[in-house]
């Protein structure tokens, strides 16, 4: 199975007659198909919904707002370096939490020990895992598994959660969607994902502030500039697209449903989804070498790329031992 971006040529003619009336419109950006694809996704995600010109621009909306600069940040070591950057950048202070070898997400044993660690912290470590926040990630399309713990958890503990919703457009438990668990989560439309603008990120909150925030800040804090915003802004073309995928999105993740139920006929020892969880099928993840792979969803681990001194050996082992399937969305 070839790389295909998941745009169905069917939705061609959609396409051009949405960007005849861009051009005409002489509105590129803040227009029309912006708020058209906002609309969209929340009716699909069941969230609000601001869209951005990239996963990062959402992100650093929200860790803005919930001012974790300075504060400490759980995030898990097996993810895109995107996720623990947009932390760093803002200025806040990130430990790494190992991840569970069944589903390649944050672990709930290893979060919660972290959390309630007591112990002498060195010079530079003062306070060192008792976070604001964690940052939890959907690896590979699926939710992770024990994120009804880990919300919980942060619930009882006055924790932000935040959700990196990548990987995962057409997720859902029974029902949920992946943003809905924590207090913020963002996708992204980058031009490998299941669905893409080409470059493009959305944020989901149920927070109505956290909304108005978002919208400012992807646009210099316009007008008053009481937020410190910075240009983020989606393009009238990208948001076009985003909403003509969007209405496509059902479809592809049925395609990517039924060719990984033939795969998994093929491979037994792979990531095995718990009841009434469907993936969107951004990796199919097999845990034996096989050929044709696409490689893997990350060969190195985010605390051996900062160099945190440090031991996670759930992540190391998963870095080595898995590999992914091709499964493209490819209705001819």
């Amino acid at each position: 199975m070839n790389f295909s971006i998941g745009f169905d040529k069917r939705d061609l003619p959609k396409l051009h007659e949405a960007f005849d009336k861009i051009v005409a419109s002489n509105k590129w950006t803040e227009g029309y198909y912006t708020e058209l694809f906002e609309n969209k996704w929340a009716e699909h995600n069941g969230l609000d919904s601001v869209a951005f010109s990239s996963w990062a621009g959402a992100a650093l909306a929200a860790i803005e707002f919930f001012n974790l600069r300075g504060k400490t940040v759980l995030c898990p070591s097996n993810t895109f370096m995107a996720t623990p950057l947009a932390l760093l950048h803002a200025g806040a202070n990130v430990q790494f939490v190992d991840c569970n070898r069944f589903d390649l997400c944050m672990s709930y044993n290893d979060m919660k020990s972290k959390v309630e660690a007591k112990r002498k912290p060195g010079p530079d470590e003062a306070e060192q895992y008792k976070p604001a926040a964690v940052f939890i990630v959907h690896i590979g399309g699926h939710i992770a598994f024990e994120i009804e713990k880990i919300a919980e958890y942060c619930r009882q503990n006055n924790i932000i959660l935040l959700e990196d919703c990548a990987h995962s457009h057409g997720a859902s438990w029974n029902g949920k969607k992946p943003g809905q668990w924590g207090d913020a989560g963002f996708y992204s439309f980058y031009a490998t994902k299941t669905i893409t603008t080409g470059e493009g990120g959305m944020l989901v909150t149920s927070n109505k502030e956290l909304v108005q925030f978002a919208k400012k800040y992807r646009n210099y804090g316009k007008f008053d500039f009481v937020v410190k915003g910075l240009n983020f802004r989606i393009t009238e073309f990208g948001a076009a697209i985003g909403a003509i995928q969007t209405d496509r999105l059902n479809d592809i993740i049925a395609f990517k449903n039924e060719y990984a139920q033939k795969l998994d006929t093929q491979y037994t020892n792979r990531v095995k989804l718990p009841d009434g969880m469907v993936s969107g099928y951004y990796k199919y993840i097999v845990f034996d070498p096989i050929e044709n792979s696409t490689g893997k969803v990350y060969d190195e681990q985010c605390h051996r790329v900062l160099k945190h001194n440090m031991e996670l050996p759930n992540s190391d082992w998963v870095a080595k031992n898995h590999w992914c399937v091709p499964i493209y969305y490819n209705p001819e």
